[in-house]
Parts: C-alpha cells; sequence; structure tokens
C-alpha cells in the first residue's frame, strides 16, 4: 500500500466522526440553546470521542464499518453534548 492510499483509508475512516463533530455543536444548540463553551472546543471534543468510538468498533469487531459501531459514535456523541450542555441542570 503506498502512502497516499494509506492517507485515503485513514480519512475514510475518520470521516463519520469528523463529520459528526461538525454537526453535533450546532445541533446542539439548535436543540438546547447556546452552551457555555465555545463551539470549536465541543467540535475538538465530538472529534476526539468519535475518533476512539470508531477504533473500539474496529477493536471489538475486527472490522470497520459495522452498524453498531455508527449506533454507538451517534449515542456517544449525543451525550457528549448533553454533558457539554449540563443537560441535568436544565429545567
Amino acid at each position: 500500500m503506498t502512502f497516499g492510499l494509506l492517507v485515503l483509508h485513514l480519512w475514510g475512516f475518520v470521516l463519520p466522526a469528523l463529520a459528526m463533530a461538525l454537526f453535533m455543536p450546532w445541533a446542539g444548540r439548535w436543540v438546547m440553546g447556546p452552551g457555555p463553551r465555545p463551539m470549536r472546543r465541543h467540535m475538538a471534543v465530538h472529534a476526539v470521542g468519535g475518533v476512539l468510538v470508531l477504533v473500539a468498533g474496529l477493536w471489538w469487531h475486527g472490522q470497520d464499518g459495522k452498524m453498531s459501531t455508527y449506533i454507538a459514535l451517534v449515542l456517544v456523541a449525543a451525550t457528549l453534548e448533553w454533558l457539554m450542555h449540563r443537560g441535568w441542570a436544565r429545567r
């Protein structure tokens, strides 16, 4: 495998997590209002959390692209957004 193909494969692997990292802070702001932290921090937390979920799914299943991994990605992203907005303290 060439270096270019390796980069392309890695990009394809982390792309769902990065897409969720861009989408979730805006969705959280739309649903729960402005958060106490800046949007960039939300995006960074989502990116790191999402990549960790994808790596855990790859380790658990032995292959990439399982639907259960993507479901876990969505659930973790929603939970992270709720935590960063301090959803437990809202009425």
